[in-house]
């Protein structure tokens, strides 16, 4: 329910470029129609009355070959609309899939913003996949609603690219796809709503993930901002661009058959240019223009988008096109309207023949300038037509339909006035921003009813011990401070023999009783954090007093009975000894030679509505725990709520249940006796592989980070991958 000054959202999107005004759309494939629309989403939301604030939060870029707008950390859009821009990562622009080693930097800077400026929103909104993964983890975080929208998916581009050819190992190597779909399925996982534009989306594409719930789909078409397209008036000046298309036909005054999409392989611009080049009719009827971006030399371009151009110049000569295709090098943003009038001036169609198109906002600018549209049969458009009756759907990988639609569309001369104006009609009556944003709201309003309040949110008293320190170190007790007594010995030496501001903590799988009793056994220093069970229980101070705030926050759909009906027949999955379950944690010996492999018991968890996490340890410790627990959430729960800085805490551990706690902002020490699922951190920043075992692994990590005295972090910089 709104409040009663409004509600606050969160909008994340993290790649790309984006700004308040001139937005440079097209310059790679970072740069389209996603960025417009969560910017256009924000200005609509700002002029309503149950709103008090939308931020737009995106990721800082500090690099000479942007503009310095980027770089600005807040800009305001209006009373109730601001940009935030979060540093982390490397300050230069990075394209998507290389973002992903930083998101965990992310949801720490993200939180730090939030401390900061003493605000949390109500709801957080991810778009696309590397923000539905950073928004699911701060919501899981704060306790708040989390809304997620695709924008398009890793599996349907995965399975487009294979069958136009593409190998999987190329796709993998340029895309990062496998972790996409990994922050896919956490965000489908996380989420209490799911915005789609398009019913095929709901349909076609959202099925084919294994934390796909019809019931949370809702499909509401985008609105669009339609004041600068219109159809062609008198006096209508002619552009640069449309100056530099003329230059390369030998009969400019013939229709046009436009396309305007980056040099991308899911745009299938390499078809379209087939499809005209082996038909001589199309080659008769009509002119061929080709709006690939803008470049200033191809060799500078990204790889893939070089090489789709080279194909599209290739085709464009092997089929002797000269004269007939126009694909001027560059085009401003206020140049787009009027290309879209031109083509109806010239009784032409504008054309999307992509792979598969997530929603089309070309088609509904072309069909607001009453050009006629063909479009490619898989994602939104087929919505799109349904509603505006403005043109035909094809098989993007059918180059005999794609000709078919088209001289269908040049040469029906009643079928292209028909089209035109239902076009003009339909596309102002479907996809206005205010019908959008009356639906937005009806269904955020509805997830507001259903959640509880945030629990987890910031306390004014911190604990006496912590107000004294500066710096925390957390390790596992497990084959990380245990297993060389003569390290760990020296290790609470070190600590014992440091500075007052230097505090110890402990981060466990083990129960509170058991970590008593190993803390008695082996002398070890008291605590000033001690988190148990897989990071479900926070312990303070000298008395060990619990976090009743985390308990009632991981407490969100927790069921533990129904975990024990659906795992309990499983075979394999042998239930460990009583002293090793909790309140908020069910642990198992799986034999995975026996039982089902991971994601397929975690597809069994999700199919009886069961949200948790399962971490799987050493090959072969199964723990269930709440979807909000974990090592790494309760540690930034932690940092958060006493606004403690999680650089100026290192951690060490040895095992999975130690990964969620090791990357971010926290200085990661894996001691030297890791286990196999920690392997996946050396491309992480902030995480140090030592070379010696147990305690003697921590105590090389304080030394590499200089812990102890004026902090430094050498392995701070991006992977050699991203240079």
């Amino acid at each position: 329910m709104a409040k009663d000054n409004g509600i606050r959202i969160a909008l994340i999107s993290l790649h790309g470029l984006i700004r308040g005004k001139n937005l440079e759309l097209g310059r790679d494939e970072d740069t389209g129609g996603q960025t417009r629309y969560v910017l256009e989403l924000a200005k609509a939301l700002g002029e309503r009355d149950d709103i008090h604030q939308v931020d737009l939060i995106t990721r800082q870029v500090v690099d000479e070959r942007v503009s310095e707008d980027y770089a600005v950390l807040e800009e305001a859009l209006s009373d109730k609309v601001s940009i935030i821009r979060i540093p982390f990562g490397p300050k230069r622009y990075l394209s998507k899939t290389k973002l992903w080693p930083y998101m965990e930097v992310f949801v720490d800077q993200c939180l730090n913003h939030f401390r900061r400026t003493d605000t949390v929103p109500d709801v957080i909104h991810g778009h696309y996949a590397d923000a539905g993964y950073g928004g699911g983890q701060l919501a899981r975080l704060l306790g708040v609603p989390f809304v997620f929208t695709g924008h398009s998916l890793g599996r349907i581009k995965r399975e487009r690219l294979i069958e136009s050819g593409v190998s999987e190992d190329k796709i993998e190597s340029n895309y990062n796809i496998s972790a996409r779909i990994e922050g896919e399925e956490f965000a489908l996982e996380s989420c209490s709503l799911i915005c789609t534009s398009t019913h095929q989306e709901v349909r076609e594409q959202y099925e084919h993930y294994e934390h796909y719930v019809p019931e949370r789909m809702e499909v509401i078409p985008p609105g669009v901002d339609l004041s600068s397209f219109h159809t062609p008036r008198k006096g209508d000046k002619e552009t640069d661009l449309e100056v530099s298309i003329k230059s390369f036909l030998h009969e400019p005054e013939k229709p046009m058959i436009a396309a305007m999409a980056r040099p991308d392989e899911r745009k299938n611009l390499e078809m379209l240019v087939r499809a005209y080049g082996e038909s001589p009719r199309l080659q008769r009827e009509a002119n061929l223009v080709l709006i690939m971006g803008s470049r200033d030399d191809l060799r500078d371009m990204p790889p893939g988008q070089r090489n789709v151009l080279q194909n599209v110049l290739t085709l464009i000569d092997v089929y002797d096109l000269y004269g007939k295709v126009a694909y001027p090098k560059r085009h401003k943003s206020e140049d787009v309207p009027a290309l879209y009038r031109a083509v109806t001036r010239s009784r032409g169609v504008f054309i999307n023949a992509a792979m598969t198109e997530p929603f089309g906002l070309t088609l509904l600018e072309a069909a607001a300038s009453g050009a006629p549209i063909v479009a490619t049969n898989d994602g939104g458009p087929s919505d799109i037509i349904a509603n505006c009756k403005n043109g035909m759907l094809v098989d993007p990988f059918d180059p005999k339909a794609i000709e078919k639609a088209l001289l269908h569309t040049l040469i029906e001369p009643g079928q292209w006035e028909e089209w035109s104006e239902a076009g003009v009609e339909n596309v102002h009556k479907h996809y206005s921003w205010e019908r959008h944003c009356d639906r937005y709201m009806r269904d955020v309003e509805e997830i507001l009813k259903q959640s509880e309040p945030p629990v987890g949110l910031p306390s004014k008293r911190t604990p006496r011990r912590l107000k004294n320190i500066d710096r925390l170190i957390i390790a596992d007790i497990d084959n990380t401070l245990t297993g060389n007594d003569d390290a760990m010995h020296e290790f609470f030496q070190l600590i014992t023999d440091a500075e007052d501001n230097i505090g110890f903590g402990i981060a466990t799988g083990r129960r509170f009783d058991d970590v008593m009793q190993l803390m008695k056994d082996y002398g070890m220093p008291q605590p000033e954090v001690l988190i148990c069970a897989v990071g479900t229980e926070i312990y303070y101070g000298k008395n060990f007093t619990l976090d009743r705030r985390w308990q009632k926050h991981i407490d969100f759909r927790w069921e533990p009975d129904r975990v024990h009906e659906v795992l309990d027949l499983i075979e394999g999955l042998y239930p460990q000894e009583e002293h090793e379950q909790s309140e908020y944690k069910i642990s198992y010996r799986a034999d995975f030679s026996v039982a089902p492999k991971l994601p397929a018991i975690k597809r069994h968890l999700r199919e009886a509505g069961l949200r948790v996490k399962v971490i799987v340890s050493l090959g072969m410790f199964l723990d269930i725990i709440p979807s909000r627990a974990g090592s790494g959430l309760s540690i930034r729960q932690m940092a958060y709520k006493w606004g403690f800085p999680l650089e100026n805490i290192l951690v060490a551990g040895d095992s999975g249940n130690d990964e969620g706690m090791l990357a971010g902002n926290t200085l990661g020490v894996v001691v030297g006796n890791y286990s196999e699922e920690l392997e996946k951190l050396r491309r992480y920043p902030r995480v140090y592989f030592a070379e010696a075992g147990h305690a003697a692994g921590i105590i090389e990590g304080v030394r590499y980070y200089n812990f102890l005295d004026k902090i430094t972090i050498p392995n701070d910089k991006p992977p050699a991958t991203d240079a």
